[in-house]
């Protein structure tokens, strides 16, 4: 087991390794040592850079960084639609790799990915779907094991998201045009799926309606869904990007003696005849970055067996995405498809 920093390049300088990953990776300083910043757009690399307390060099140049014998791991950090070829690319080349969600951009691309990865069992490779790493839905699923409101009969989830001129996101070029399914029903969705997997199983069978509001958010920016799950346990989900109401909006989890609300990072336990009972995680745990990017440092340094955000899961929560896309557009049941 090796105690050393491992040497990491981030691939990518835009919104999410400014205002995530680094502030994630400079908390975990006695885990990682930035070496490099690649980024199409130097300036941006550089920008990036200076966010260190030490030097970092910059780079434009993807292949040459990929060559050098200096660096042991790669955060990919790119639109969804070139992530596929630079992981494969970072594990050719021998590196340890962390890319952003999701797996892939679509199952057919997904499983190329891991027929590839499947050449190079040494390497580790996570995908930074977060959410897993998340207190609220980590904990909320502890709860329901250990019967706090009793049998789980039905849930509701409607995320409400503003995506506006005034977001960051928004003018994103590649989410302005996305190369990729369902657009921000896709890019976001992700999560959700990768949330509701960890409290509830495998969904087994959805049905689900599609529509775009806003034609400046393609293809499509509001979902309502029916999901079934393997349990037995069935339950409404949706998703829309284009109110203007600030409101995120909370997971109503019902059981037979009581309800759960996630209400990230709140958890609320109401029971009849019971003062409801509130816990704040993020007052005792970590941020979800934080915990994801730690837990990839102990795989590589080989303190323990696997990630925990695996490219299989993460790709199973494509698999859920992608049948919702499809029960749309179809306005037929569809089952999902098993990855794990």
């Amino acid at each position: 087991m090796s105690t050393d920093r491992i040497r990491l390049t981030l691939i990518g300088a835009g919104i999410y390794a400014r205002d995530a990953h680094a502030p994630s990776l400079r908390a975990l300083a006695d885990h990682f040592e930035v070496k490099s910043i690649y980024s199409r757009t130097e300036a941006n690399a550089r920008a990036l850079a200076e966010t260190f307390d030490y030097p970092i060099d910059t780079t434009s140049d993807l292949e040459a960084l990929l060559a050098r014998d200096d660096i042991d791991a790669v955060d990919v950090l790119l639109p969804i639609e070139r992530i596929p070829d630079v992981v494969e690319q970072a594990l050719e080349a021998g590196k340890h790799v962390i890319s952003e969600k999701p797996t892939a951009p679509d199952l057919v691309t997904g499983r190329r990915l891991l027929a590839h990865k499947s050449r190079f069992p040494d390497q580790v490779w996570m995908v930074a779907e977060q959410y897993r790493y998340e207190p609220a839905y980590n904990h909320a699923a502890r709860l329901l094991i250990e019967g706090a409101i009793g049998r789980v009969i039905t849930f509701q989830w409607m995320v409400s998201k503003s995506i506006t001129p005034e977001s960051p996101y928004y003018h994103t070029s590649w989410r302005q045009t996305p190369a990729f399914q369902g657009g921000y029903l896709l890019d976001a969705g992700v999560h959700h799926a990768a949330a509701l997997r960890m409290i509830f199983g495998e969904a087994i069978q959805v049905s689900a309606a599609a529509t775009s509001i806003q034609p400046d958010l393609p293809p499509l920016d509001t979902l309502n869904a029916t999901l079934t799950f393997q349990s037995g346990v069935i339950g409404n989900y949706g998703a829309t990007f284009a109110s203007k109401a600030p409101w995120q909006g909370f997971l109503n989890v019902i059981g037979d003696e009581g309800v759960l609300r996630v209400d990230r990072p709140e958890l609320i336990v109401e029971r009849p005849g019971m003062e409801p009972q509130r816990q704040q995680m993020w007052e005792v745990h970590e941020r979800s970055t934080v915990t994801m990017l730690r837990d990839f440092a102990e795989v590589v340094r080989g303190e323990k067996a696997q990630v925990v955000s695996t490219p299989e899961q993460c790709l199973q929560d494509v698999a859920l995405i992608e049948a919702l896309l499809r029960a749309a557009a179809t306005r037929q049941t569809q089952a999902v498809e098993r990855i794990v």
